[in-house]
């Protein structure tokens, strides 16, 4: 497996989104879904993706964290070098998701989901997504306060512009280590981020990034190019479109969401896809 840096610590150059365990009304039974994340981890996956609010509803809130850490026990193998990486800011009323970005709310989230996780610090904290009723300011102050208390080791914010990431930069400082926005083929207005962050040795980690070439996303008019792609290479378009994004940055750590084994065990391997001068400017210009 490839490997990129998340701050100090090296991942696999492709994570896996837990969300889809948790969040689907079809998802998969307990016993499967930690067959899912047992793949990913003997494929080489050493980062996972979660949240506090991954659940179908508020009755269930921590639903993700509480299987992502029952997965990781279960699995019988050495898991010290995977990063959890789990999110805090967005709360659920029934299935309506809704914002607190507040300083009282994201250490109460934080520390609920230390608890889920059985961990005594987590290793990526991040900031799920700007809410309009608290200043940016108070909200990433609140995770310095979070790596200087000592109960997160690592922040990234998520679903951020620019000018928002480098106030995040000059309050949280060196512990600042990630963007997760969305982008993707069919999605790319998070560029701007993404060169960003390259700029500036922070990870860029593209959350839905099949958008634009499966049903799961948007169809647009990148799908012809990366399926044609994909037939010249004999691999899934799934892996192609991973590749494409390994290729845009050395700093860009993707996160495939996966409710099926078979699933992240293709997504794994698109680390190993290399695509030709001539294929990438094509998907690129797609």
């Amino acid at each position: 497996m490839q490997q990129r840096r998340i701050g100090d610590l090296t991942v696999s150059a492709i994570g896996l989104g837990a969300m889809p365990l948790s969040t689907k009304e079809d998802r998969p039974s307990p016993e499967d879904a930690h067959a899912v994340v047992h793949a990913a981890l003997d494929a080489g996956v050493t980062l996972i993706d979660t949240a506090d609010a991954y659940a179908l509803d508020e009755s269930e809130f921590g639903h993700n964290e509480e299987l992502v850490a029952a997965a990781l026990a279960s699995y019988g193998g050495d898991t010290s070098s995977v990063l959890v990486a789990t999110k805090g800011g967005h709360t659920r009323r029934g299935t309506d998701w809704e914002l607190d970005g507040s300083a009282g709310h994201l250490r109460a989230a934080c520390e609920a989901s230390l608890r889920r996780l059985g961990v005594d610090a987590i290793g990526l904290y991040q900031y799920h997504r700007p809410d309009p009723a608290t200043p940016w300011e108070e909200s990433v102050g609140a995770l310095r306060q979070l790596v200087d208390d000592g109960l997160v080791r690592m922040v990234g914010i998520s679903n951020a512009d620019v000018a928002q990431i480098d106030v995040a930069r000059s309050i949280v400082g060196p512990a600042l280590v990630s963007v997760q926005n969305q982008f993707s083929p069919g999605w790319r207005s998070s560029a701007g981020e993404l060169a960003h962050c390259a700029g500036h040795g922070l990870a860029f980690i593209p959350w839905s990034p099949f958008g634009g070439v499966s049903s799961a996303g948007s169809l647009g008019s990148a799908a012809p190019a990366f399926a044609r792609v994909a037939d010249e290479l004999g691999v899934s378009v799934y892996r192609v479109t991973l590749a494409w994004h390994l290729a845009q940055a050395d700093v860009v750590v993707p996160i495939p969401g996966a409710s099926r084994a078979a699933s992240i065990q293709d997504s794994a391997a698109a680390a190993g896809v290399e695509l030709t001068p001539e294929q990438l400017a094509r998907l690129d210009a797609a």
